[in-house]
């Protein structure tokens, strides 16, 4: 059971899992559950062990270890993995032109998961968390940083080309993605995220 949770940790990236889902997905009470958490917890603590569990919110989540943090530095600033794919651009086009914007949204506007591809622009530092939703949940709402604008030559968001220019020029094209970036579902919320530890 220890091995699934940590699966099911993992598949969620950082959405992280609520006790009562764990209790609810491997169908076991609430001290069981705290019992694997617990246990997870430990073993992850020895230093042969790159990642860590930790409790944000009301969300048990599989993060790095803040002591590995200048490899991953040296990772996200090797030339030959600075490259964005065509993924990461559609990802970024869309944060951008609808920020704040949840996972979720961005999910419905590509037709697929952004999980992995969120985890690599935030580590890449071409996006951030900026606060929660009011929706239920409260997601994460994210929006680019300033090394985005630098990464396109932007002094700030609003140099963007205008979408509806973008849109026409795509028309001409017959183009059968015209709507790909003109997104509906945009938020305007702008809370502070909480981060409360959860006792166990």
């Amino acid at each position: 059971m220890k091995a699934v949770l940590e699966g099911l940790l993992f598949v969620v990236g950082e959405d992280g899992l609520s006790l009562d889902q764990i209790e609810k997905v491997l169908d076991i009470d609430e001290e069981t559950a705290k019992e694997l958490v617990r246990s997870l917890k430990n073993d992850y603590e020895s230093p042969e062990r790159g990642l860590r569990i930790d409790f944000l919110g009301n969300k048990i989540k599989l993060t790095t270890k803040r002591e590995h943090k200048d490899y991953y530095a040296k990772l996200i600033e090797n030339p030959e993995t600075n490259t964005l794919s065509n993924a990461a651009l559609e990802t970024l086009a869309i944060i951008a032109y609808n920020e704040p914007i949840t996972r979720a949204d961005i999910d419905k506007i590509r037709g697929v998961g952004s999980v992995s591809m969120i985890r690599k622009l935030v580590g890449k530092g071409l996006i951030k968390e900026a606060g929660r939703s009011e929706l239920p949940g409260r997601p994460i709402l994210y929006e680019v940083t300033s090394e985005f604008l630098d990464f396109f030559g932007l002094s700030k968001i609003e140099d963007l080309p205008n979408m509806d220019d973008f849109i026409e020029e795509v028309k001409e094209d017959d183009s059968d993605e015209v709507d790909l970036y003109h997104s509906k579902y945009r938020e305007n919320q702008n809370e502070e995220v909480g981060m409360v530890k959860q006792n166990f």
